[in-house]
């Protein structure tokens, strides 16, 4: 399964924790071509680092754009919906 696709369920389904939360701002990040302080990656548990790490590779290579447009689904409507409305 490829990241994308990997941090969208993840995000589905942990929608309100810390770990999520970061993730779903590196995904901004990534997408708005913005800074991400590394400092918030080192935070998350392994696992979810992990995944980080494998989400920037796929980002990279940017050839998941439907994925990506469903991870953003996410993103903005369950994650973190009261940050980017403010």
């Amino acid at each position: 399964m490829n990241a994308i696709k990997e941090l969208r369920k993840y995000l589905e389904n942990n929608a309100s924790t810390e770990p999520a939360k970061i993730l779903a701002r590196l995904a901004i990040a990534l997408a708005n071509d913005r800074q991400f302080p590394l400092s918030e990656l080192y935070r998350l548990p392994y696992d979810e680092f992990q995944l980080a790490l494998e989400l920037m590779q796929d980002w990279r290579l940017d050839r998941y754009y439907a994925a990506r447009i469903r991870l953003f689904d996410v993103v903005l409507n369950d994650v973190l919906p009261e940050e980017l409305r403010s």
